[in-house]
């Protein structure tokens, strides 16, 4: 259940992440998996899709630590599409926690 429900929530992670300023992949890995385990193998993918998709963009900065980065930021799509999971989510798991704490309607 729980890679499920990773595969379920990472890509608002990920957008949620990037409305709060400009990551690069492995600084994303690092924040997600501060909560959750994921590997860089999991964002790559992802990363790609939601660019294919115009919900994100990407940049590329020349680093004095090593190869240059590329940089990930949310297009106004993404803010938009970012709103509409965070409300579903947060109702899901409102309704979720009421079964969950017996509140049902009977």
């Amino acid at each position: 259940m729980q890679s499920q429900l990773k595969r379920g929530t990472l890509e608002l992670c990920v957008l949620s992440i990037l409305c709060r300023g400009d990551r690069y992949g492995y600084e994303l890995v690092n924040i997600i998996s501060s909560c959750m385990h994921i590997t860089e193998g999991t964002i790559y993918p992802l990363m790609k899709r939601l660019k294919d998709a115009g919900s994100i963009d990407s940049y590329i900065v020349e680093s004095q630590e090593g190869p240059p980065r590329k940089y990930y930021r949310i297009t106004d799509d993404g803010r938009v599409i970012q709103k509409e999971q965070e409300t579903e989510w947060r109702s899901f798991s409102v309704a979720i926690n009421k079964l969950l704490d017996g509140e049902e309607k009977q």
